[in-house]
């Protein structure tokens, strides 16, 4: 089973900056991405695979954000198109707004590059994040994904994704 904790996050001026570039560039390899897929369709009537690493030679910026966030978008994009297929009304993936006010990406844990202790939250590339931990997390859950947002008053937070073995109890009659 899953569940996720939602945190208020502080984090530096670095930080803010690192996290707004991720945003846009998660959005902005999400937009290429579906761009070239699209265009790749009408000409030859086939699926294009493409992946973010494809496009860092070209864009040198998509190297100074977490990878694993493009990586996400990706999946998303592929999600999207999946979902399109099978079921005709999700309708057709679309472009991702520039203006939208709420912004986020998700970064997966590999080799612990997330870690949540001491009221601090370790984030690939952005290092330790204050955390606004006001409950505490029980043992036993272990840590999947982060999702970092920003919303239009200008606040940070953590989604915080967590896998825990659901306990079943038989109940007597």
């Amino acid at each position: 089973m899953y569940t996720a904790y939602y945190f208020r996050i502080y984090p530096t001026d670095k930080q803010k900056e690192l996290f707004v570039k991720t945003f846009g560039c998660a959005r902005s390899i999400y937009n290429k991405m579906l761009a070239d897929k699209i265009e790749h369709y009408k000409q030859t009537g086939k699926m294009l695979k493409n992946t973010p690493a494809q496009y860092k030679k070209n864009f040198p910026y998509f190297k100074e954000v977490d990878s694993l966030a493009l990586a996400n978008a990706q999946f998303n994009l592929e999600g999207a198109f999946s979902n399109f297929f099978n079921n005709p009304k999700f309708g057709f993936p679309n472009f991702k707004s520039k203006k939208n006010s709420r912004r986020s990406y998700t970064t997966n844990i590999v080799n612990n590059n997330i870690e949540l202790k001491n009221g601090r939250l370790k984030l690939p590339k952005a290092g330790l994040v204050r955390i606004k931990q006001h409950r505490e997390i029980p043992d036993g859950y272990i840590l999947k994904s982060v999702t970092v947002s920003q919303i239009g008053s200008g606040k940070f937070y953590a989604s915080i994704l967590f896998e825990y073995e659901e306990k079943i109890t038989n109940k007597e009659p």
